[in-house]
């Protein structure tokens, strides 16, 4: 599926259109350079989440379980620039726990993918929903988009701020009180 060729025939296009000698020096090796990057960067992109969360571990505990501040570094389908903040996953097992890294995967996954916030945060709680089936599971993503901050309305240091809540974390308004405190929000 990645094509290194057509990305670097692409970016030696886009060189040209901003007006750029693509064979000047400093420039005549970028176009391997960022096929390299684009395989590091949407490396998500044949990802799949039920890998990390398939190693399970049964446990008694029905308390909720809670990773907080993962950084994760994503990038607009819209303007092809960076997004990047933090992920904070929540949920209450029914049995079964994941290995907290594997919900930092999880997040790495969606993030290493063209994508646009809201959506990344929906599809790590529904991996999470699917793979784990917990009693509820809760996430929280905090981002800054250079696709605001660098251009347009030129705003750094804003943030966008997406959760999704669902099972027990949907209807226990009580528990989405203590999943946020603990988050510190």
């Amino acid at each position: 599926m990645f094509d290194e060729e057509k990305i670097k025939e692409g970016v030696r296009l886009l060189l040209e259109g901003i007006g750029e000698d693509p064979a000047r020096p400093g420039l005549e090796e970028t176009p391997q350079r960022v096929a390299r990057m684009y395989r590091e960067i949407f490396g998500g992109m044949q990802g799949d989440a039920a890998v990390p969360l398939s190693k399970r571990f049964l446990s008694e505990n029905n308390e909720m379980v809670l990773e907080k501040d993962i950084t994760f570094f994503s990038t607009c389908e819209h303007h092809l620039l960076p997004f990047f903040g933090k992920a904070h996953i929540a949920y209450i097992p029914s049995g079964e726990v994941v290995g907290l890294s594997k919900l930092a995967r999880t997040v790495e996954i969606f993030a290493r993918r063209l994508q646009i916030q809201e959506q990344m945060t929906a599809q790590i709680a529904d991996a999470i929903e699917r793979e784990l089936k917990p009693q509820g599971v809760m996430v929280f993503v905090e981002a800054e988009h250079t696709c605001m901050t660098m251009r347009g309305v030129n705003k750094p240091g804003s943030k966008t701020v997406t959760y999704v809540a669902r099972g027990a974390f949907e209807t226990d308004i009580a528990l989405q009180d203590k999943f946020f405190r603990f988050i510190g929000y």
